[in-house]
């Protein structure tokens, strides 16, 4: 490989991929370094802020943490949506014969984590806990990959990009439909009919990014009035920007340009620092409560389990090829298991007592660090040398939601 497209490395030998799953373990570290330093009474009173925005009388009032996860995240999920839609219509969730694998391994991969949740978590009454290991953290599962360099097959990156959006798709259908405790159908009534607008701006193919935003505050404040996570308003408006307009150009490309630094730089660390730290004082009371055990199984035994024997059935049933060999499969399938920020996301929706915090994370952050280990063991193990994978960046179908697409970056430099 020549040095014009050798992997951009940052710092000199991290890779770029890895970049945002780097800043998510140092903030998670910095979180756990502040809530065990004297400077924890700081870190919980400013997340404890009640913060007050809009008018006086009518605002929305919520503790600083709680903008956190249901403000800074609608922008997340934002970008996971538009990554969602491309993927839908561009990449290999786009061909039905193709999109089966993934889809099957997915739901594979979300059904036997919340099984083994319940198996240790429901008897002791935490069942509503079930869909916290079910998801997985792309931007951190495709770090993690890309730290093998180019011995990952460009199949292999697709899948786990094709699975981990599935999983995050049934994460957000999972916030909409069993985390949503009461409902208000007038301010709902009042979301359907902002939803229409962003709707009929798709249809006429309106590009202004800054309009859907404007419009999506407003949807946002609908759904979070109504009783439903006002981050789904962000999927909501994802799905209705236009993957292409009436000059051939693509709103839906440049809006996940434009958001990626601010989602994988800003958001996605800010979150994990608001929410990852656990006082490791009196800690190991709750190394074997039921969901830190629950959580931590489901996501290191749960999601290659569920993963790799989902997609092995299907691709025998269908007489389809597998992405790699059934080693490289689970492989993949462990790395899926790095729940972190959206387990994390999902355990706060789910459990609402500050005492299942620290059993929350334990379990996430123990099953998350292992799966990331066991996926780079076997991997390291049974993936083909390095230089014997041909890559180029059109075949790599992670490339867009990771980093920077050359067009855009052009364009940033001549701006």
């Amino acid at each position: 490989m020549s040095d014009a497209s050798a992997p951009k490395k940052a710092l000199g030998f991290l890779p770029e991929e890895a970049v945002p799953g780097t800043l998510l373990v140092l903030a998670a570290l910095a979180a756990m370094l502040v809530v065990n330093s004297p400077l924890a009474g700081l870190y919980h009173a400013i997340l404890d802020t009640q913060v007050t925005i809009g008018p006086t009388d009518g605002g929305i009032e919520m503790k600083f943490s709680y903008w956190i996860k249901n403000g800074l995240m609608a922008i997340f999920f934002f970008f996971v949506g538009l990554e969602l839609k491309r993927e839908l219509l561009e990449g290999q969730l786009s061909n039905p014969a193709a999109a089966i694998l993934p889809i099957v391994s997915a739901a594979g991969g979300m059904a036997v984590p919340a099984l083994i949740f319940l198996f240790f978590a429901a008897p002791a009454g935490f069942g509503h806990g079930w869909a916290i290991p079910a998801a997985t953290d792309i931007a951190f599962a495709l770090g993690v990959l890309s730290l093998l360099g180019n011995r990952v097959p460009p199949a292999l990156k697709a899948f786990l990009l094709a699975v981990a959006v599935v999983d995050d798709l049934g994460a957000i259908v999972i916030v909409a439909f069993f985390y949503t405790e009461t409902l208000h159908l007038n301010y709902l009534v009042q979301a359907g009919i902002v939803l229409a607008v962003l709707i009929a701006m798709n249809r006429f193919k309106v590009r202004a990014i800054g309009l859907y935003v404007l419009i999506g505050v407003v949807l946002w404040v609908f759904m979070h009035q109504s009783g439903v996570s006002g981050t789904i308003a962000g999927v909501l408006v994802a799905a209705c920007v236009p993957m292409r307009d009436r000059h051939d150009k693509s709103p839906l490309h440049e809006a996940e340009h434009d958001f990626r630094p601010w989602v994988l730089f800003g958001i996605m660390p800010v979150f994990a620092f608001a929410n990852a730290g656990v006082d490791l004082a009196g800690a190991e009371k709750y190394l074997t409560h039921p969901v830190t055990l629950g959580a931590a199984l489901g996501l290191v035994l749960g999601k290659p389990i569920g993963i790799a024997l989902s997609g092995f059935a299907a691709a025998k049933l269908m007489r389809a090829k597998l992405p790699g060999t059934f080693p490289q499969m689970v492989g993949v399938a462990c790395v899926a298991g790095i729940g972190f920020t959206m387990s994390l996301f999902i355990g706060a929706l789910a459990f609402k007592d500050p005492s299942l915090a620290t059993p929350t994370r334990l379990g996430v952050y123990t099953g998350s660090v292992i799966s990331a280990i066991l996926g780079l063991l076997i991997l390291f193990r049974f993936l083909p040398s390095a230089g014997k994978v041909a890559h180029t960046e059109d075949e790599d179908e992670t490339a867009p939601f990771i980093k920077a697409e050359p067009i855009f970056e052009a364009r940033d430099r001549a701006d």
